[in-house]
């Protein structure tokens, strides 16, 4: 008997139907003879809505005190989901009980509407277990020292999941989602992006942060961290296929290289239209200028990405970074009324209209030329480079956004990504 965790996307959870669907899955695996948690999103839409009526109610500035309401609002919408797939396991004949993160209790920080987790009391979920319960918990949530409800940021719930698993020590983790694995990249945008049968932790946490929607970044750090065995496959295949097919479908994750597995130099490409930047120019060029910079926009909890620094020229440098868009504005205005006055920058500029646009894989670290190939790729397409950010194994530019899909296709078919791989067959 091994412990299982499952995750449900919110499409998976969209309708009755689509529950009753899930409850008839994992009583599958009950039945089976499996320990079963399950941790399903909100419906699909509805954390958007709930938000919605909170964005008609609420100012453009959101003081902390706001912040704590939002997420009191928008947990509600897992909440709902797990007491319907409760009621839903019970209608099959399961035991099944439902509960809310701070019931578990997971407990988080303080910092609203994007928590990180500190620690989860699994006492109370062992005992279900052990009584041959399943139990259903709410992702995306948890409580602070204080006893506030908060959340984890959007797809928190990936993270919830991996984190359950992490800490009850589950001999794997299924994430079921409304796409059949990870691609190469998105077929919406790629119709030739094949499905990986496998990737590594690092290739797959370099495509979460850079902008892969399959995986929240954070339930892939938590995977790798924690070891957790980490498979993503599609909740929309017949709830009855056979437990054994299903077991070894999808994207597997895994923890090491493997020399049978495949072996592409680059694994995928990964883009993000949700990024803007924004300069500060002729700023001196001087120690701890980056520090002036960028310490007041950590200090607001503004995550940066890329980089920049230009050579300076009679003293003074311009000094570039991009933030997700949504806190762009938040940005510009910190900007120019902190940072501008004191360190005597001559302007600050922004530019909310481009994205990023990375290739990845671990072949890249005993390759050579793989960055020249793609600056060659993007220039034969006529598509200018501002920013450049490199690790090991993925090489990362900043592009006009009208550019993106052209960019993407061009580097799928320049790497040979649409090539067909063929897995290794795994004994049985």
């Amino acid at each position: 008997m091994a412990l299982i965790v499952h995750k449900y996307g919110g499409t998976s959870m969209g309708s009755t139907e689509r529950i009753r669907n899930v409850a008839k899955r994992v009583a599958k695996w009950a039945r089976a003879g499996h320990q079963m948690v399950v941790v399903p999103s909100a419906m699909s839409g509805e954390t958007n809505r709930l938000l919605g009526l909170a964005k008609d109610l609420s100012p453009a500035t959101q003081t902390p005190a706001m912040l704590r309401e939002l997420d009191m609002i928008a947990c509600t919408g897992e909440q709902v989901s797990v007491g319907l797939l409760a009621l839903a396991l019970q209608s099959e004949g399961m035991e099944a009980v439902s509960y809310n993160g701070w019931q578990v209790p997971i407990q988080t920080d303080s910092s609203y509407t994007k928590a990180r987790i500190q620690s989860i009391d699994d006492a109370r979920v062992r005992a279900d277990l052990a009584a041959g319960k399943v139990v259903v918990i709410t992702g995306f949530q948890g409580k602070d020292d204080d006893g506030n409800v908060t959340t984890l940021g959007r797809g928190g719930s990936d993270t919830s999941a991996v984190a359950i698993a992490a800490a009850m020590k589950a001999a794997e983790c299924l994430i079921y989602t409304d796409v059949d694995g990870v691609y190469t990249t998105d077929p919406r945008v790629v119709p030739e992006a094949r499905r990986l049968h496998t990737i590594t932790f690092e290739e797959m946490l370099e495509m979460a942060s850079l902008g892969s929607k399959v995986l929240q970044i954070r339930s892939v750090e938590f995977a790798g961290k924690y070891r957790v065995p980490l498979r993503v496959l599609s909740s929309f295949t017949p709830w009855d296929i056979n437990i054994d097919e299903e077991a070894k479908s999808g994207t597997l994750i895994t923890f090491e290289e493997d020399e049978k597995m495949e072996q592409a130099v680059v694994s995928g490409i990964a883009f993000n239209r949700d990024e803007a930047k924004v300069t500060v120019m002729g700023v001196p060029d001087k120690p701890g200028i980056a520090y002036q910079i960028l310490g007041d926009v950590a200090e607001a909890n503004i995550d940066v990405d890329v980089i920049i620094q230009n050579v300076s020229h009679d003293g003074k440098t311009d000094f570039s970074f991009t933030v997700h868009r949504n806190d762009y504005q938040r940005t510009m205005d910190l900007l120019k009324s902190k940072v501008q006055p004191a360190t005597g920058a001559e302007q600050v500029i922004g530019d909310p209209k481009i994205c990023k646009v990375s290739i990845v894989g671990i072949g890249m670290r005993s390759h050579v030329g793989v960055a020249s190939k793609m600056f060659r790729s993007l220039s034969e397409e006529g598509i200018n480079i501002q920013m450049i950010s490199t690790s090991e194994i993925k090489t990362s530019v900043v592009i006009d956004e009208k550019y993106m899909e052209l960019a993407v296709r061009a580097l799928h078919k320049a790497f040979d990504l649409e090539e067909s791989v063929v897995p290794v067959q795994e004994k049985s």
